[in-house]
């Protein structure tokens, strides 16, 4: 039961290239920085990353920008690829107007049910959002309730590197406020959920009703204290 590893190299050892990748956060919130950091130096390709925001534009320099600067993401499934500003040209723009990067721009709310139908074994549903505009184009199409909505299908990953505030070595997990986000979902959603944590606590010391993701999703969990970011 103890799922706790030495080095964030140690817990992504078996992630190879073409793997399919979720990464929790939103704009630099619960971001598992260290893991990214230590994804990059694996120097893999062709990498399908499933991401909120993907822009790199929220002040945090370890993001999944630094994957996609490289060259190392073939696909990017996102619903925020650019900067709030035009004055600058974020990674991922970057690449996809070179060809080198393709992108899926999902709707926040249809991204983040779209992850939870994936963790938990729906596996399309309708929806709304869209109707009328591009991202409608080559969905099914369907009136319910005499409104008109599109089919959407559920995602998940071979992986997810999410980000907690606590863990116990079971694979318990709480996080931190708005840095909570993305993170359980995608914890739900991947065949191997690696946690980063900023502490590590033996089994009972999280409250039971401060646990947000229960161990039964969580493979590997690695130790990174604030001071080592």
């Amino acid at each position: 039961m103890n799922k706790l590893y030495d080095t964030c190299e140690a817990v992504l050892s078996d992630i190879h290239s073409g793997d399919t990748i979720m990464v929790g956060g939103f704009e630099g919130r619960g971001v598992p920085s260290a893991l990214l950091r230590a994804l990059k130096k694996k120097n893999l390709s062709n990498l399908t990353i499933i991401r909120n925001d993907a822009s790199g534009g929220w002040k945090n320099p370890d993001d999944v920008n630094i994957l996609i600067e490289t060259g190392q993401v073939k696909k990017v499934i996102t619903c925020w690829a650019v900067f709030g500003s035009p004055k600058k040209i974020s990674a991922l723009e970057q690449k996809v107007l070179e060809g080198v990067t393709e992108l899926e721009l999902v709707p926040q709310g249809t991204l983040a049910e779209r992850i939870r139908a994936g963790g938990s074994g729906v596996g399309a549903f309708y929806v709304p959002v869209g109707v009328g505009t591009v991202a409608a184009e080559g969905k099914d199409l369907r009136i319910i309730n005499d409104q008109e909505m599109i089919l959407e299908y559920a995602l998940r990953a071979k992986f997810a590197l999410i980000k907690a505030h606590q863990a116990d070595v079971y694979g318990n997990l709480s996080y931190r406020k708005t840095a909570r986000n993305f993170n359980p979902i995608m914890a739900m959603a991947a065949d191997i959920t690696i946690v980063e944590t900023e502490q590590m606590l033996p089994v009972g010391d999280i409250d039971i009703d401060r646990i947000q993701t229960p161990c039964v999703y969580v493979n590997r969990i690695v130790h990174v204290p604030r001071s080592d970011k």
